[in-house]
This record gives structure tokens, sequence and C-alpha cells, in this order.
């Protein structure tokens, strides 16, 4: 894990730019000017501690920068015949792009982003893994590109604060982030998931290099349960490749207790868990469900206990870490709960990222088959009979949009994320900045896995592990979103994967591993009494920050600001609130 920058102009912002990634790879770091363009590196030594492995690393006049870890870069070596000089993943990529130019990607297993820049072509192959696990931030511009993993370093190297996305902001009060290639500031881009780019002679162009098939080979359960199980495990294995210590957040639901049930057979030795919990509002808490898996493998167990004094003492640097406003609140615990590991000596753990999606866990899913079924139910005299009366059906709520949807053909399902819907956008905004949304999937179950595995997960849950875990030199490593699981899953037949209940596939694997009570328990998210504790410590000071930054922008309307924040007080609305809260406070930081 580390972070990377380069430019292909000369400045001398670059330093400080530098020295913003220094939590990103506090081990080593270096930055080399080739050809007027530079590069630079900051380390988190986790494979191959030696200084050999050290970036900018430049073989055969071919240079590169990556941020990640590709798990299956031994097998590589050997299977693709490369001859490498050191004992590093990074000369990997530079071995495989020699052999293959930039038709290499689909061969990594692992999660990355990285540039490699060929001195002899003096072109910038740039590139990012398939589900979206590491950030590749961007600005290119009267032929000036930047890149790096921060978008902060990139502002350092602009010289100002580039204006806001408008864009971006709509995204986030529907998503908890800005979606595809948005940021909150202008031209400032993300590179997309499973994309690479090419900067030639002045001309950027960018593709994508993989994308998940949906053709259903797999038509028998028993097949699918045997097929699960290896891989998931071969995923476990792989992903405790490390010359460093590898630990496992253990949330105390069946994702994070399977992979640390898995890893623990697999280790010669007791393995590291952590979770958080809550002092106050116990029914936020799961210590105990961890501790019941903790004491079943018998690993050493860290609890971190915490109140709202803790969560209000890391709210600004939590902000600060996430760069722009992000509107899960969960990255906070997440925020203490790593800088307690990372202080604690260890640099690597597993998560249990990315279950959920795959294998039809949220408890929403099982609603919306019946929104679909209903869907599917109804004749075109009623359609049209309940498309004259569906205006005054509006209540405000979720469910009433739902069949607004339904009746007008619009998608059903957006993303288990979804906060604002489009109606209470209109509210919300005085002018809705608009983006096209993607056609779904003919198959219900299909469409709702891939668009959260690509949004929720992609674009707001893995963002967030990211910057957080990062902000304190930990590497977090999800072993449900190995590509061969994800493509092997979705290959299963969509009626077996549902079965009948929530993760019905998973729940039968797991029930070698991990104790019943943790299978058979009501699934929570990881969430925190976030709303609880801003109203009892900035009490009206929320709506006024709100109504403050309100009157320079005038995105919003007013009535329906303090609507939203007093329905927050009787926790309706929360995460709205939520959202607008963290804005402001962003907002304010940046540009007032």
């Amino acid at each position: 894990m580390c972070g990377i920058l380069g430019t292909n102009f000369h400045t001398n912002s670059f330093k400080v730019a530098l020295e913003n990634l220094n939590n990103r790879g506090p081990d080593f770091s270096k930055a080399v000017e080739i050809d007027g363009n530079l590069f630079a590196h900051t380390r988190l030594s986790i494979i191959d501690l030696d200084d050999e492995a050290n970036q900018p690393m430049i073989f055969d006049d071919i240079l590169i920068v990556f941020n990640g870890e590709i798990y299956n870069y031994n097998e590589l070596i050997k299977s693709e015949q490369l001859i490498c000089k050191t004992s590093s993943d990074t000369e990997v990529l530079i071995r495989l792009y020699q052999k293959y130019g930039v038709d290499f990607l689909n061969k990594l297993n692992g999660m990355f982003a990285f540039c490699i820049y060929d001195i002899k072509k003096k072109s910038f192959f740039c590139a990012r893994d398939r589900y979206g696990k590491k950030p590749f931030f961007y600005y290119f511009k009267d032929n000036k590109f930047i890149f790096s993993s921060s978008i902060n370093s990139i502002i350092k190297i602009l010289g100002k604060t580039p204006n806001i996305n408008k864009v971006a902001l709509s995204q986030y009060m529907q998503y908890f982030v800005p979606l595809n290639e948005n940021s909150f500031y202008k031209d400032i881009f993300s590179l997309e998931s499973s994309s690479y780019m090419l900067l030639n002679a002045k001309e950027l162009t960018i593709k994508r290099f993989y994308k998940i098939n949906t053709y259903k080979a797999i038509k028998n359960e028993e097949e699918a349960l045997k097929g699960i199980e290896k891989l998931l495990i071969k995923s476990v294995e792989s992903r405790l490749v490390s010359d460093v210590e590898v630990g496992t957040l253990l949330s105390g639901g069946i994702d994070s207790s399977l992979i640390s049930s898995l890893y623990s057979k697999l280790s010669s030795k007791k393995i590291n868990t952590f979770s958080i919990g809550y002092d106050e509002y116990k029914n936020y808490c799961e210590l105990d469900f961890a501790q019941i898996t903790a004491t079943h493998i018998n690993s050493n167990h860290t609890a971190v206990t915490i109140g709202k004094k803790d969560f209000i003492e890391y709210f600004e640097d939590t902000l600060e870490a996430l760069e722009q406003p992000h509107g899960d609140s969960a990255a906070i615990p997440l925020n203490i709960l790593t800088r307690k590991i990372h202080n604690m000596g260890i640099k690597t753990v597993l998560s249990g990222e990315g279950s959920d999606e795959l294998f039809f866990g949220y408890d929403n899913y099982a609603k919306f088959l019946k929104y679909y079924e209903f869907e599917k139910s109804l004749s075109l005299e009623q359609n049209s009979f309940l498309d004259s009366i569906i205006g005054a059906l509006q209540n405000n709520t979720k469910e009433s949009e739902y069949l607004r949807r339904i009746i007008k053909k619009e998608t059903l399902y957006n993303s288990f994320g979804e906060i604002f819907t489009d109606i209470q956008k209109k509210r919300l905004f005085k002018k809705v900045p608009t983006f096209k949304n993607p056609t779904p999937k003919s198959d219900p179950v299909d469409w709702m896995s891939y668009t959260d595995l690509k949004v929720w997960l992609g674009e707001s849950l893995l963002s967030k592990v990211d910057r957080i875990s990062m902000r304190n030199s930990l590497e977090v490593r999800t072993p449900f979103l190995d590509y061969r699981l994800v493509d092997y899953v979705f290959s299963i037949d969509s009626k077996i994967k549902v079965g009948d209940t929530n993760k019905y596939l998973l729940k039968k694997i797991a029930s070698k591993y991990i104790p019943e009570t943790i299978i058979n328990r009501t699934k929570k998210g990881f969430n925190s009494p976030f709303n609880e504790w801003i109203h009892e410590e900035y009490k009206d000071d929320i709506l006024k920050t709100i109504l403050e930054v309100n009157s320079q922008t005038e995105f919003f309307n007013v009535e329906y600001l303090k609507q939203i924040y007093e329905l927050s007080k009787s926790r309706k609305f929360k995460q709205h609130l939520w959202s607008l809260f963290v804005f402001s406070k962003w907002y304010k930081r940046v540009y007032l």
C-alpha cells in the first residue's frame, strides 16, 4: 500500500504535494524527474521489505509508480516465464508490460492503481483495479497532466482550489459519494474502476479492460456451494501473502466471521482480530457477537469501545482524511479502530466487504424482488389507472417513490445506499444538477448485485475503507472481491443464489466454520449512533452551519432543509441530515 504522484511538467509544488501522501506510505519516499516529467512514491512496506522494491522503479527504460498488491505475482513469474531481478510484485508489472504492452491487466489478481511511463515512447499508461479498491485521481487540461492517490496533492500542485462540481454534489446527495469519473472539484477526475488510461503525444484515451459476465453457467446448488467454498479459501490464502503480520476486522456478522475463521484454519498460529463497539446506545454495538466468533476460533481479540467524546474528537480528522464529502458516518469509528490497529504494529488486515452485494445479503433485496413481481403483475389498464392517481399518493416516503418509478417505467432499484430520491432532490435543490444513470439489467437479481457492487461498494464503501485505513498506514484486503469469486457467483443461476433467506449460499458454507448464533442473527450494518451524538453535541449549530453555507451557495431550498433537521430529531431522515451537515462542514472549510 502506497501513495503515487506524477506530472508531465516541472513544478515547485511537487515536494509539498508528496508530503501530503506520507500517511499512505511512511516507510520510504522518493521522487525522480525524467524528460521533464516528475514521478514520486511513498511506500508502506508489505511485500519484499528490502530497498530493492522501493519506487519509483525503473528497468529497461520503463518507470512505474504503483499502489496496491498483486496477489498472484509469484504465479505470474512462473506461468509467464518472467525474469525478475527483485522479489517485488512491482517489477512483475514492468515485465508484463514489456511482454504484452497494455494487454495484461486481466492477468492480475489484486488491487492496484499505477502509472507506467515508457521512456522511449514518452507515453503514460495508467490503470485502476476491477472494483475500485485503490484510488487514482487525475487532472488533464491545457496539456498539463497530474495524477495522484490524493485529490489534495493535485490541488497543491495546481496552486488553487478548483470550483465545485455540482453534478458530484447531486450524486453525493443521492448515493453517499460522487460517481464514475466525478470528484467534487471541477477538472479533477477519478479514473473509473476496471479502466486504463493512455496519454500519448498530448492525446488522452480511456478504455475499460474488464466487465462482469452474467451468463448463468451453474444451475446446480451443490456444484455452486463447492465452487464458492474452494474459491473463497483460495482467496483468503492468497491475501495472506505478506512479509508482515496480517490481522482481521471482525464485526460480529457472517462475512468477517467466516473470513476470520478461514484465516485461523490456514494459519499455524493464533490470529489477531479487531472489533469496535459503543459504551452507550447498545443497539448499535456488536462486540458480544464478535467475541463469540473470537472465542470460537481462539484468536487474540482486541475490542475497542468508544463513546460520544471519541466520535466527536475524530470527526474533523475523518472529514480531512476523506478529502471530499462522503456520507458514511461509519468512517469515524473505522478511523478510531484502524488507528488503534496501527498503534499495535499491524500493517495489514482482512475485511468482509463485498459479501452482501455478491450473495444477496441486504434485507432490502427481498423487498425489492416483491416490487419487481408487482411490476410484472400490472396490466396496461391497471398501470394507466395508477398513473392517473400517482401524484396524490406521493407522501415523501421511499415506498411511494418506488411505486411512482414502477408506474412511470423508471429504474426501480438504484442502490442500497440511495439517500435522497429523485423526488426528494427536486424538493432539496433549487435546480437539480442532472446526470445519466445506467440502463438496468433484465434480471433484477443480477441488476441489484451489479449496481451495488459498482455504486454502493465500489464508489462508497471501498473509497471509505481506503482513505481511512491509509490515514493510519494500514492496508485492508477484501477476500470476497477476488475477481475469480465474483465472476463465479455471477455465473450461478439467480434462483439458487436467492434461495429462501438472505445470503442463502454463504450461510450454508459458513455453517461449517462459525457458530449458528452468528449465522442466524439479525443482520446489522457497520453503524453508529451518529445522529444521537451530533444532536447532543452540536444541537442547533447543525442547522446553523447548513444554512450559513446555503446562504453563500443558494443550492438548496431553505424550508426543506429546516424540515429535514426537525425530522432528524425523531430519528427520521437522519442520513439526509448527516449528508447535508458533512457537505456544509467541508464547503465551509474549503471555500469560505
